[in-house]
């Protein structure tokens, strides 16, 4: 694959050693930062491939692999699909969006960890809760759940994409039960309330336990009445929840997955163009219509909205909840399998294939085997 003519370690290297000098920054956002201004260059090492038929030598550097890097999130997404692609069953699939209110993302700025984690837990609970009752579906249902905190402007804007199978297993785990309507989950009035009510409660225990800290022009929350006085809009306002409809196969299913579960915040081919200290790219304008439009923004403020979405250092941003919850995956998807008459596949099969994609790029017949390791380039000068 060609190398895009910009990309976001371009503005990196040019502007960030004068941004560091000007603002303070996490650990993790040092880390990132680091990472992907020296991703697939000579300071990391690297190797050469020859063609085992026609001879061709290819030199490649090594990638950072910190999943932030816009150029290290392919490899990671295809091995992590072919995983996903060997546990879908044959139902319907839901797209289910959970959106922290613009009031409560202020708060998530200041306190990523503990504000992501309670998220997680008000979507998961929230979702859990209504299928099981059988006013609604009366089942135990599996759903992944990925945390995305940015806009198409790189702003903050924390919500959770939740892909979800239709229907679930009977309480007794005796049969699976669909979806009373095949195009429709659960009523998103039900969802959105009672994900306030839990997310809120879950943030009161987070400050009582003071778990929670603030800064700047929040600071007066430190306060306990002041907290109580922030909070009381917050249940008179409505919290989005938006329900798509069911993905049309499987293989939609996957395509969604593959955009979404590997994503950062911004990609290099968004990127338009860095000149006199401006970076300008593309974002799409959802008031209007998915209209596509060009920000252009400095280089500082760039880079600014980018670290934003760096995430706390070890924070796992794709879950997977009720039946396909890692404990008991295996356990729930094999008798999933059995009332569908699925046969059982074998996961490292597939990722043997994955493994094996290096074909030479010259004669599209022979396959590139390592003939060299490039050492890390050390500056002694």
């Amino acid at each position: 694959m060609s190398r895009p003519p910009l990309e976001v370690a371009d503005v990196l290297r040019a502007s960030g050693q004068q941004y560091c000098s000007k603002h303070a920054l996490s650990r993790e956002q040092h880390r990132a930062m680091r990472a992907i201004q020296l991703c697939r260059t000579a300071v990391l090492g690297g190797h050469v491939d020859e063609c085992d038929r026609c001879g061709h030598t290819v030199i490649s550097y090594n990638s950072c692999r910190n999943r932030h890097c816009p150029k290290c999130q392919g490899l990671a997404s295809a091995r992590w699909l072919a995983a996903r692609e060997e546990e879908l069953l044959p139902v319907p699939y839901f797209h289910i969006v959970f959106t922290l209110p613009k009031e409560v993302a202020a708060l998530a700025y200041q306190n990523k960890r503990t504000l992501y984690s309670i998220l997680f837990k008000a979507v998961s609970s929230t979702l859990i809760q209504i299928a099981a009752d059988p006013k609604h579906l009366g089942v135990r249902i599996g759903f992944l759940a990925v945390l995305h905190t940015w806009g198409q402007t790189l702003s903050f804007h924390p919500h959770i994409h939740c892909v979800v199978a239709g229907g679930g297993l009977s309480i007794k785990e005796n049969r699976w039960i669909l979806c009373r309507n095949k195009n429709f989950f659960l009523p998103v009035a039900v969802l959105s309330k009672l994900f306030r009510g839990k997310f809120l409660s879950l943030l009161k225990t987070a400050y009582r336990l003071g778990q929670l800290r603030f800064y700047g022009n929040l600071q007066t929350l430190n306060q306990p009445c002041g907290f109580s006085k922030f909070l009381r809009p917050l249940y008179r306002i409505n919290w989005v929840v938006y329900s798509k409809a069911p993905f049309a196969n499987p293989s939609r299913v996957l395509h969604y997955l593959g955009y979404y579960t590997h994503r950062i915040a911004i990609s290099n081919q968004r990127l338009h163009s860095f000149q006199d200290g401006k970076v300008s790219f593309y974002w799409k304008d959802y008031a209007h219509n998915n209209r596509v439009s060009l920000m252009r923004l400095s280089a500082e403020e760039f880079i600014r909205r980018f670290l934003m979405h760096v995430l706390p250092a070890g924070f796992v941003r794709i879950r997977h909840y009720g039946i396909f919850a890692n404990r008991h995956r295996a356990k729930n998807l094999s008798c999933c399998k059995q009332f569908f008459q699925q046969p059982e596949t074998d996961l490292h099969q597939t990722s043997i294939t994955i493994d094996s994609f290096q074909i030479c790029p010259k004669c599209r017949c022979g396959n590139m085997r390592l003939v060299e390791t490039i050492p890390p380039y050390q500056d002694t000068s």
